[in-house]
């Protein structure tokens, strides 16, 4: 198996917030951290939340420190993840798998004439 490393971003936390403020890490570099397991705990403007981890793996690197407003979309934390060299990967919470190809064919729709 070989080893990955994927960067989590702050998502989008819900009803147009743009950032969040660190409260507290529930990990720290070189943990080892299990999918949904706690990851950080952040405070919006509306709330305080525990984002769970999207992944498992090794705390590679974390992004910011306790008290740092991140904006939605920037890196929080980077994993080290063990990946199959033969399985087709996944997007994790917060992005959107690239589309690989544009369809060849497009239809346009003309109104009827009459």
């Amino acid at each position: 198996m070989a080893e990955e490393n994927i960067t989590f971003t702050l998502p989008d936390l819900g009803e147009g917030l743009v950032e969040a403020t660190v409260l507290e890490w529930q990990v720290a570099v070189g943990d080892t951290i299990g999918r949904n397991d706690p990851l950080v705990e952040v405070e919006t403007t509306k709330s305080a939340v525990v984002i769970p981890s999207p992944k498992a793996g090794r705390v590679v690197e974390l992004h910011a420190r306790e008290e740092d407003v991140v904006p939605v979309g920037e890196p929080l934390v980077t994993f080290a993840v063990e990946v199959e060299e033969s399985a087709p990967q996944a997007g994790i919470v917060g992005r959107v798998p690239e589309e690989e190809a544009k369809p060849k064919r497009r239809v346009r729709l003309k109104p009827p004439t009459d």
